[in-house]
C-alpha cells in the first residue's frame, strides 16, 4: 500500500509539472492565446519581428493616441493608422493587453513572480501596457491619478527587474 501511495503522488507531481509548464505561456497575457470568436485576431500576435517594425512601433507610440470611453485605443494620425502593422497594433492594444487597474495589478503581481526572463512577446506586451498606463496616468486627475501612477511604477519595476535579470550572463530564459 505504501508504494501505491508513493507512485500515485509521483504521477500527480509529474502531471502538475507538465500542466503548469505547458500553460506557462498563457499566464501573463491569456487573451493572446484565446482570441474572441467575433474577432479576426491572430493567435498570439507579435508586433516586433524586425528592426523596421520596432521603429514603426516607436512611431505608433509617439503618435497621438486616442482612448475612447470603452477603452479602445486608436492612432489619431490617419497615415500611420492606415498601415497594415497598425491593425496588429490595434489588435494587441485592444484585445491583448490589460486596461483596467485590477488586471494591470494582476499582471504586475504575475511579473514579480515570473521565473527567468520574459519571452519577447510578453516583454513587448508589458511595455505596451506600461505605455497605456502612462497615458492613462497623464489623463487622470485626483486620486485616480495616484492609482494609475502606482500601477505605472509597479510595471516599470517589473520591466526593470526583467532587464536586469536578462543582462546577467548565464541567466536561463
Amino acid at each position: 500500500m505504501h508504494w501505491n501511495t508513493l507512485l500515485l503522488l509521483l504521477v500527480y507531481y509529474n502531471a502538475q509539472a507538465t500542466v503548469s509548464h505547458g500553460w506557462s505561456r498563457a499566464v501573463l497575457f491569456p487573451a493572446a492565446h484565446r482570441p474572441k470568436r467575433s474577432s479576426s485576431m491572430p493567435l498570439n500576435p507579435v508586433l516586433q519581428t524586425s528592426l523596421e517594425e520596432v521603429e514603426l512601433l516607436y512611431e505608433f507610440l509617439l503618435a497621438e493616441l486616442d482612448i475612447s470611453p470603452d477603452l479602445k485605443v486608436s492612432i489619431k494620425d490617419e497615415e500611420l493608422a492606415s498601415l497594415r502593422k497598425a491593425l496588429d497594433f490595434h489588435t494587441v492594444c485592444n484585445d491583448v493587453i490589460p486596461k483596467r487597474i485590477p488586471d494591470i495589478r494582476r499582471l504586475s503581481a504575475s511579473l514579480s513572480n515570473h521565473p527567468g526572463i520574459l519571452k519577447k512577446e510578453d516583454f513587448e506586451r508589458t511595455v505596451l501596457t506600461l505605455a497605456y498606463t502612462a497615458y492613462r496616468t497623464a489623463l487622470s486627475q485626483g486620486y485616480q491619478k495616484d492609482i494609475w501612477a502606482q500601477a505605472l511604477i509597479s510595471l516599470f519595476q517589473a520591466l526593470r527587474h526583467d532587464l536586469m535579470r536578462s543582462s546577467r550572463p548565464g541567466v536561463p530564459p
